[in-house]
């Protein structure tokens, strides 16, 4: 379930191999990774299950479409094969659903064009419920592979009720991702609870290493 998250800006080359090399050990879902990196972490993870992923607009979604379907392409050449998308939340707050669904239509669409998929992450922290019920309405009619919460460099990150309720308004082929905030096993295990397929995380190995000790203490006893 785990995209291992490696976003942080001032993450150093040195940092960014042992991370990838942590999530290939730990044969997590996916890296995500900042894009100036992808091409490499794509090297580092060939051969593996764990597949290469990146962000698109990221943090703020303020890009203008041009620049994010250029970062697409970028991505795809690269080698990723997950995309984090990020709304145009500006757009989103004014109501203009129309350059919303635009856009993502043409970001959707060049990711699947390549048999890539798309992660379309909301910024929660932001929004009312009715921008978030629209958003997923939106996600599903355009068939996006996943409605994720936050970026996790919003003032907020993931909440309970975000996932309940991105779950109920999607459609069963969109999956939902619970990013931001997610930093144990237990908080994992309650997003699963609710729906969520995927969670981004820093603190990858910690969650891992307590599953494994809590799976060896059941097994023992």
């Amino acid at each position: 379930m785990i995209d291992h998250s490696l976003l942080v800006p001032t993450l150093t080359s040195e940092e960014l191999e042992r991370g990838c090399a942590l999530a290939r050990d730990y044969d997590v879902a996916s890296v995500c990774i900042m894009p100036h990196y992808l091409a490499r972490c794509a090297a580092i993870l060939a051969g593996s299950r764990v597949r290469p992923s990146t962000t698109i607009g990221f943090p703020h979604g303020g890009h203008t479409t041009a620049a994010k379907l250029a970062e697409t392409r970028q991505a795809i050449g690269d080698g990723g094969q997950e995309l984090d998308v990020v709304v145009n939340i500006s757009r989103v707050l004014s109501g203009d659903w129309r350059y919303v669904e635009t856009e993502l239509r043409a970001l959707i669409d060049a990711t699947h064009a390549a048999n890539r998929q798309v992660k379309v992450i909301f910024e929660n922290c932001y929004l009312q419920d009715e921008h978030k019920i629209r958003l997923c309405e939106i996600c599903g009619s355009l068939g996006a592979d996943w409605v994720k919460t936050s970026t996790g460099f919003g003032s907020g990150g993931a909440t309970l009720a975000d996932i309940a309720l991105m779950r109920l308004h999607s459609p069963p082929h969109v999956q939902v991702k619970a990013a931001g905030g997610v930093r144990d096993l237990d908080m994992l295990l309650e997003v699963r609870a609710l729906g969520a397929t995927r969670v981004g995380a820093r603190s990858t190995q910690a969650i891992l290493d307590e599953a494994a000790r809590r799976s060896g203490a059941a097994s023992s006893g």
